[in-house]
């Protein structure tokens, strides 16, 4: 087991390395450049389109017209999509970020996020664009579909690489890693044994899983917001008492952006390069912009028109990163506890817990609870799809049952190996998916020239890039 660890942590640092950082950060930039800075331009468009998208109903088989097949609405398919990206990342990650990388890792984690829009856009397109129907009827696409259709038969080996890393990274970044997650957080502030933390998740998850996608983002659809609003509702109570300390929060984020940062009190002190690294690690394991997770959820989207998706879906990094994660990394800074050495979720806690004495660490460990639990129906769906295109429809009832039994697992595990090799997988998920995104940009470019044009390409019609 140590001679795996080691060369699992080997490999770790060559995929989470210097060179992962400028591929994910340098495909995101050539999209936002070739996009002319698009999903920044039109970010109320966006909103605008989630918000029309909310009431979508599935379309019937018999009658649906080209584009408008699908089995879940924009609005749930963004849902579907926070779900899983809405997480551990934004309470243990950005608290992570700080502690490695000190304050000046949050502007590299919005300068991530800001990047990813365009990636996440282009995923999106693609993901509709290039979507089938499997042999029950039901709308399937992501990575693995668009490098097929859209790069042909020859790529079909990346597309497998993708499934591959996909379908293991699942049980760890999604499933195990989460179950853990909350019953730490439940044991140290509730008292709860990790088994029985465990077993509840377990339930629970699975009464929604072995339902489908359907029954995932109908409860998406109702949770996440709920969760994401609440959560931001008790960050800004914080910043409320802590509001003379907001001021020097941003100060502190965007000077030690550019300045290495000294050490002090518990804080190790950190470079520059510390803050960009982890920024943008962080970032990325976050809002999960260049994974090639959330357009798995997309291409299930009732949408007219792949642009439109995509829209909506670019709000899902926007939402995770420049919205909860800066609640986060403001909650933190405004405090002094994090000059005290601590890391993680307990450094989150404590920060609320110093604005809002006796209940603001409760507040973290039920939002951690939450987030958790929804990150896993989320990368349930990614890895059944994974799954479902290496080894057909029949796997699929298979691995919902394998992924909710390893729920009650994670919870007692010992989690340093599988934290390794899903954050080692999620990289490897990463690579396959950005080769196609630069590959098939001039098809995202086209087609988004096409709908602001006036002219809707719809998903089952050609373009001239494919003939």
């Amino acid at each position: 087991m140590e001679t795996l660890t080691s060369l699992l942590g080997a490999i770790n640092g060559v995929v989470w390395g210097p060179l992962m950082l400028i591929l994910l950060l340098g495909v995101g930039i050539y999209l936002q450049i070739g996009l002319k800075l698009m999903p920044i331009r039109k970010l109320g468009m966006g909103f605008k389109l989630m918000w029309q998208g909310r009431d979508a109903k599935p379309s019937d088989k018999t009658s649906a017209k080209p584009g408008d097949e699908g089995e879940i609405s924009p609005f749930n398919a963004l849902m579907t999509a926070l779900s899983a990206t809405i997480g551990t990342g934004n309470i243990a990650g950005v608290a992570t970020a700080i502690a490695l990388g000190g304050p000046g890792a949050v502007f590299w984690m919005w300068i991530t996020a800001l990047v990813g829009m365009a990636t996440k856009f282009a995923e999106a397109v693609l993901a509709v664009r290039y979507r089938e129907t499997d042999s029950t009827g039901y709308h399937v696409g992501g990575p693995m579909f668009y490098i097929k259709n859209g790069l042909g038969r020859k790529w079909l080996w990346l597309g497998g690489l993708f499934s591959f890393f996909g379908a293991v990274a699942a049980f760890g970044i999604g499933n195990t890693v989460q179950s853990n997650s909350v019953a730490d957080a439940m044991d140290a502030t509730f008292g709860v044994p990790h088994w029985l933390t465990g077993v509840i998740i377990m339930v629970l998850a699975g009464a929604v899983i072995l339902g489908g996608i359907k029954r995932i983002a109908k409860v998406a659809g109702k949770l996440v917001p709920v969760m994401g609003i609440a959560y931001v509702f008790a960050g800004l109570l914080v910043l409320i008492v802590n509001a003379g300390q907001i001021g020097d929060a941003f100060g502190l984020i965007f000077y030690y952006a550019f300045n290495p940062m000294a050490a002090a009190g518990g804080f190790a002190g950190a470079a520059v390069m510390a803050a960009i690294r982890f920024g943008v690690a962080r970032g990325i394991f976050s809002n999960e912009a260049g994974l090639g997770s959330a357009p798995i959820a997309h291409a299930a989207a009732q949408t007219k028109n792949p642009v439109r998706q995509g829209l909506i879906a670019m709000l899902g990094t926007f939402i995770d990163t420049i919205i909860v994660c800066t609640i986060t990394a403001l909650v933190i800074l405004t405090s002094t506890v994090w000059m005290e050495g601590e890391a993680g979720a307990s450094l989150t806690a404590l920060s609320f817990d110093a604005a809002l004495p006796g209940f603001g660490n409760q507040i973290v460990a039920i939002a951690l609870a939450i987030f958790a639990f929804t990150t896993i129906l989320g990368w349930s769906f990614y890895g059944e799809k994974c799954c479902q295109f290496l080894f057909g429809t029949r796997s699929i009832m298979l691995y919902r049952v394998l992924f909710v039994l390893a729920i009650p697992l994670g919870a007692v595990a010992q989690l340093g190996f599988i934290w390794l090799m899903a954050d080692t997988f999620n990289a490897m998920m990463a690579i396959p998916n950005l080769i196609a995104l630069a590959l098939l940009s001039p098809v995202v470019f086209k087609l988004t020239r096409d709908y602001f044009a006036g002219k809707d390409v719809l998903p089952g019609e050609a373009l001239d890039h494919d003939k």
